[in-house]
């Protein structure tokens, strides 16, 4: 399963940044459906992602309102 999602809040600590992900969504759409964020809305049309990054690598590379593509893949 494909989910794009939204930066909505970096937070930023000493030893990690804890990033808030939600599914895309907005007030309005083009009316021949033709905007990508709409087809994900469409089949997700809310959720939310928590994640804590302990990566200092990794730190500030995620800004508020940057959109990502998240991919569930079942592990063995």
């Amino acid at each position: 399963m494909r989910a794009k999602m939204k930066v909505i809040k970096v937070e930023q600590h000493e030893t990690c940044e804890i990033l808030h992900f939600q599914a895309v969504s907005r007030n309005s759409y083009p009316a021949d459906g033709s905007d990508e964020d709409n087809t994900y809305a469409n089949f997700t049309p809310s959720g939310s992602v928590t994640l804590t990054v302990a990566n200092k690598d990794l730190h500030g590379n995620f800004k508020a309102g940057d959109k990502y593509f998240i991919d569930f893949t079942k592990a063995e």
